[in-house]
């Protein structure tokens, strides 16, 4: 029999803002400190050098992470022109200069090819995996590390400010799975020097936003003060942009213990006009959130069951 989690059984998301330094693994063990919640998880890693937005789920919101994981998200960073480093980031090592300096209008030029869908390699210290070993752990025992170019998607990619002859500051908005490391490696290159990221923020990751994100001192603050009750955002906050579907009690209970509703039943109440590509729906019943499930052959199919 599976050990029973210790700790409070919360619910929710929780946006922090990550502070430089610290891993994202690192943030989500002092949230549950924090909380004294019995599970969480992080929708989506931030190297330990970035800060921003990092959203944090807890209890069952951990069954909606991997839509968080696929939103969109923004960033913020600084490009150091004139070196490379071994991790395309200012904790590597330099291993390759250049003498050579972009002009403003040359960057403009040059970001053209990095918007819509792109082939990018991502960096040697990253975590994909590779004969089921971690990119980063192979690099740091000093292995020789290929990875593949994926297709990734930059919405928009924008120069901000020219700081002075050895950086520049951008904005990027981008699908799932891009590297910023990588694409300030790409842009200098492009451009004929060396580069890597010495700054970055992530301001935005799907529905959460570095607005309404705290800090871990603050929401220590929030969680033992009189405001405990409004650090914690619903479970379905990941889920704004998916259709909602009203059931009744007793078509909630189907779904939950793993049986399909027939259309037939929910006709006149189902958004079937609204309903995203792949049929998914946030099945509800009485403003509570009890399945994300999928239309599929006349009937709602339950996807992933919510105990809310």
């Amino acid at each position: 029999m599976a050990r029973k989690r210790s700790g409070l059984p919360l619910n929710g998301w929780i946006a922090i803002d990550k502070a430089q330094g610290m891993t994202s693994t690192a943030v989500v063990t002092q949230v549950r400190r924090i909380t004294g919640a019995a599970k969480a998880g992080h929708g989506g890693t931030l190297d330990p050098m970035a800060t921003g937005v990092l959203p944090i789920a807890l209890g069952e919101a951990t069954k909606t992470v991997s839509y968080v994981m696929d939103g969109a998200k923004s960033y913020t960073f600084r490009i150091r022109w004139g070196q490379d480093t071994d991790t395309d980031d200012a904790e590597g090592q330099v291993i390759a200069e250049s003498a050579v300096r972009p002009t403003a209008a040359a960057v403009e030029a040059a970001l053209a090819a990095f918007q819509g869908e792109i082939q990018q390699v991502p960096p040697r210290y990253s975590a994909i995996k590779i004969a089921g070993q971690r990119a980063y752990a192979l690099a740091r025992e000093g292995e020789e590390v290929e990875l593949k170019a994926r297709t990734v998607r930059i919405d928009s990619f924008r120069l901000t400010e020219m700081v002075d002859d050895d950086h520049a500051d951008f904005a990027v908005q981008s699908g799932k799975g891009t590297y910023m490391r990588s694409l300030a490696r790409d842009l200098a290159a492009m451009l004929g020097t060396r580069g890597h990221l010495c700054r970055l923020r992530r301001t935005s990751c799907g529905p959460f936003h570095e607005s309404a994100a705290i800090s871990l001192d603050n929401l220590d603050q929030l969680v033992h003060g009189s405001a405990s009750a409004n650090y914690l955002l619903p479970v379905e906050t990941a889920l704004d942009d998916i259709p909602a579907l009203a059931l009744t009690d007793a078509e909630a209970r189907r779904l939950q213990s793993g049986q399909a509703v027939s259309l037939l039943r929910l006709a006149g109440r189902a958004p079937l006009s609204q309903l995203s590509p792949d049929g998914t729906v946030r099945a509800m019943a009485e403003g509570r959130l009890v399945a994300l499930a999928r239309i599929e052959d006349g009937e709602v199919r339950p996807v992933r069951v919510l105990n809310l």
